[in-house]
């Protein structure tokens, strides 16, 4: 009997994505050398960095790491920019001391990617304010990480229950978000393409065609519940790919193989079910749904 990183090797010859293992996102738990294991067991590609735990590592245990990784074919996903910069000048100050600690961290192994999100709205800033308030803060983060060969994602936030969410609206699709990249004038600021916030914009793969691979920093895969319109849906509660087939992600999987995109790809499924899973088993379920989606193309 074949083990599932053989069968995944077998199919993921006709594509270069790297399925990746982000214990976070579907509620599991791993200290990185036994987040990698779990990787080699299951059949992915990526791990995500944990920068803090790195920084500690004495410099054996990461050669030891990095050898175990290259042996496996595995390599570094996506992690979160550690800052908070959506509030206020002081806070952000803060946490921009700290970034260059961590963009160390992960530049020292060989990682590339950190990522954040886009609220598509806010209490006390309009629109304008807020795209300069994104643009000048996150232009600052981005080369200060740009130092350190890491690009990053912004992940724009589709749901358009969200909008009663402040006072003030803000980016919530792909063509915003590209007015705000561009604003930001950064070589290495990209996006998180997310299924769920692609399909709950309204965007088809037509969108994802006006990308060239570069753009894309890492992806997120995620189905949608039943039961709701596209305009109904909410943010926190999603299911793992092809769970309902709400999401068109045959055709989302299509757009990012046809521009050439070659990184990793996630699930961020916020579904309770899976949290309450036993970890290794939530490893294992997120695993098999994410090979059926890379199977889509790999027929």
């Amino acid at each position: 009997m074949s083990s599932p990183r053989a069968i995944f090797k077998k199919s993921a010859m006709k594509s270069n994505f790297r399925m990746c293992l982000n214990p976070g996102n579907i509620g599991a738990s791993f200290d990185q050398a036994t987040l990698l294991e779990m990787a080699i067991k299951y059949g992915y590609r990526a791990i995500s960095p944990y920068p803090k735990e790195l920084a500690e590592m004495e410099t054996s245990t990461i050669s030891e790491l990095l050898a175990k990784m290259k042996a496996n074919d595995i390599t570094w996903g996506s992690t979160n920019l550690p800052i908070d910069f959506r509030n206020d000048e002081k806070k952000f100050r803060e946490d921009m001391t700290g970034l260059v600690e961590v963009a160390e961290a992960i530049s020292k192994v060989g990682g590339t990617r950190m990522n954040t999100w886009i609220m598509p709205t806010h209490d006390l800033y309009t629109y304008n304010e807020n795209f300069k308030l994104h643009r000048n803060r996150l232009k600052e983060a981005a080369n200060v990480i740009g130092h350190y060969g890491i690009r990053l994602g912004l992940e724009y936030v589709g749901p358009k229950t969200l909008m009663a969410r402040s006072k003030y609206s803000f980016i919530r699709t792909m063509a915003e978000a590209k007015e705000l990249i561009s604003a930001m004038g950064e070589p290495n600021v990209g996006f998180v393409l997310d299924t769920f916030h692609w399909y709950c914009a309204g965007e088809t793969k037509t969108d994802i065609l006006t990308l060239d691979k570069s753009d894309i920093v890492t992806v997120d895969l995620n189905d949608a519940r039943t039961g709701f319109t596209v305009d109904e849906q909410t943010d926190g509660k999603r299911e793992l790919p092809l769970a309902t087939g709400v999401i068109p992600i045959k055709e989302f999987m299509e757009g990012i193989a046809q521009i050439g995109y070659d990184g990793p790809i996630r699930a961020e499924p916020f579904n309770q079910p899976l949290r309450d899973m036993e970890d290794e088993l939530a490893v294992e379920t997120t695993y098999k749904a994410m090979k059926k989606a890379f199977d889509l193309i790999n027929q």
